[in-house]
């Protein structure tokens, strides 16, 4: 058996050069999309990366790409890894509160499920709340923010209990705050693919939490951050790994800051994967969009919708 040598301060360094992050090529990018010949005309307009989306760009220090070292994952080789589809017997999306939503702190529930059914297409369905007290969740106050904090393993094992028959899967949403272990310091969410469960919590995202001021727009923004990590945690349950072509709702996130910057929109790699999965008419879903957008006040995703919708018809009429 050989020995272990531990590798030498230079050769560290070289290799996490080695490792660093590139910006895809364009070509590497429409290989990540797979063939689209054959595919209806309108889909394959919307997979067309020529106009409303950007390559994804070397990341600064700190983000997520500069620190986990991800090969992404093409529309091929996610075929590959088999998704699980919703069927007749597993198609609905369930959301289980988790804590109360109190008026001013968070997200209406309801805004979330209307946002879920849009960007998905499926049926959402949102449970009845539990409650924290008494339902055997440990928990315990972060020495740093003295927050109260409930272990998220502790949650997925509650929610492997109570998946309803006709789930494709079922996720809590909570303001608590979470931790996945006791030596880390907090985590934003947790899943069991395999048992098609997850959490995570929307507490971070509100301004107050850092101590900063609530802007005239930090509804708007709370609810924006809120509909992406809505996405984001959902798509990793049709089996979506973190996106690296193309600027996406699938990057991941080191911080805050590059959580906003990420878009609340699906690139041409992700959405085909999710289009194979669901099989939802692309126009459609972009119209159910274009509603929910229009009805919240989102208007940059509202105008980016209807961008999509003039590339779809081909002529440059929007519907």
């Amino acid at each position: 058996m050989r020995g272990f040598v531990r590798p030498t301060g230079l050769l560290v360094f070289v290799a996490l050069l080695a490792m660093a992050f590139t910006s895809p090529t364009p070509e590497e990018a429409l290989r990540a999309i797979g063939r689209t010949e054959g595919l209806p005309i309108p889909l394959q307009r919307a997979l067309d990366p020529s106009a409303g989306f950007e390559l994804m760009p070397a990341p600064r220090p700190g983000d997520w790409l500069a620190e986990h070292l991800e090969e992404g994952q093409t529309f091929d080789q996610f075929m590959r890894a088999h998704p699980p589809q919703p069927d007749i017997h597993r198609a609905t999306i369930y959301l289980q509160p988790l804590g109360e939503f109190y008026k001013g702190k968070g997200v209406p529930v309801e805004t979330l499920k209307e946002f879920g059914t849009a960007f998905f297409g499926m049926n959402v369905k949102i449970l009845s709340t539990l409650p924290i007290g008494g339902s055997q969740l440990r928990t315990r106050i972060n020495p740093f923010s003295r927050n109260r904090q409930i272990l998220a393993p502790d949650i997925l094992m509650l929610l492997r209990g109570r998946l309803p028959r006709d789930a494709f899967c079922l996720l809590a949403i909570t303001m608590e705050h979470l931790y996945p272990d006791p030596s880390w310091n907090f985590v934003f969410g947790q899943a069991s693919l395999r048992d098609r469960v997850g959490v995570f919590s929307f507490a971070r995202y509100d301004p107050a939490f850092y101590g900063e001021n609530r802007k005239r727009d930090y509804e708007q923004l709370l609810l924006r951050r809120s509909c992406k990590v809505l996405a984001h945690e959902i798509g990793h349950m049709f089996f979506l790994k973190h996106c690296i072509f193309f600027k996406c709702v699938m990057n991941g996130s080191n911080h805050l800051e590059e959580s906003d910057a990420r878009p609340l929109s699906l690139c041409p790699v992700c959405l085909r994967k999710l289009n194979y999965s669901i099989g939802f008419d692309v126009a459609e879903r972009y119209r159910r969009l274009l509603h929910f957008y229009r009805k919240v006040g989102l208007e940059p995703e509202l105008r980016w919708v209807a961008e999509r919708l003039k590339k779809l018809a081909g002529d440059g009429q929007g519907s």
